[in-house]
């Protein structure tokens, strides 16, 4: 698939300074075996959004590329926080995952830093902190979930904002729907239903009403 492969070279190139070389290619590794939806949805939201604005995407595959890269380095973090490999594991092992998953949060954080979804990226981290805090002293595991809603919202934005439009509280709202059950088949994603949904929900919200306001028009 072209946007995976896309994304997966992004994802690696962001990466390829990493030393020693042992570390780079453990942190490649991973990203061959990620789910890439986070990356996908946010080239098939440029995609929907450029078909308004005909407006080319700044640095597309790096933001999609960023998006991944926090994703993918708070996955790591979240099962590192469940496995807790330091008393049931490997330590060496879990240290240098603790590592990896830094490196992948803040590469992600670099390609996205100078784009307009770089408080959404802040957000993401602050939730996914805030949700693993809670998580651990209710034990409700429906907040280890909110990490997939986040990122997919982060995507949207992502992609949206890069070519040039808005993301609405409706569009965030679908984004959060895609979410449901797990990320979706990249198949889905990149399907005529995304692409309708995410370009009819970007530019200006339409304020929610009761139908008082539209009643009184007629």
């Amino acid at each position: 698939m072209e946007e995976l492969a896309a994304v997966r070279r992004a994802a690696v190139a962001a990466v390829d300074d990493i030393e020693p070389g042992h570390l780079r290619d453990r942190i490649v590794s991973r990203l061959d075996d990620a789910a890439f939806a986070p990356g996908i949805l946010t080239l098939a939201s440029a995609d929907a959004a450029r078909d308004r604005t005909a407006e080319p995407g700044d640095g597309l595959t790096d933001r999609a590329a960023g998006v991944q890269l926090i994703y993918e380095g708070l996955a790591l973090t979240r099962t590192l926080a469940h496995d807790d490999p330091w008393e049931h594991g490997d330590r060496d092992a879990a240290d240098l995952d603790i590592l990896i998953a830094d490196i992948l949060v803040s590469r992600g954080f670099y390609l996205l830093a100078r784009t307009e979804a770089a408080d959404d990226a802040v957000e993401v981290v602050r939730s996914f902190g805030s949700d693993q805090t809670v998580l651990r002293s209710t034990g409700d595991e429906r907040f280890d979930a909110n990490l997939e809603t986040d990122v997919l919202e982060l995507a949207v934005v992502a992609g949206v904002t890069a070519a040039g439009e808005t993301p609405t509280a409706g569009l965030r709202e679908y984004a959060v729907t895609l979410a449901d059950g797990g990320f979706p088949e990249h198949a889905v994603l990149l399907g005529e239903d995304v692409r309708t949904t995410v370009a009819a929900r970007i530019g200006v919200d339409t304020p929610a009403t009761d139908g008082t306001e539209a009643a009184a028009d007629h």
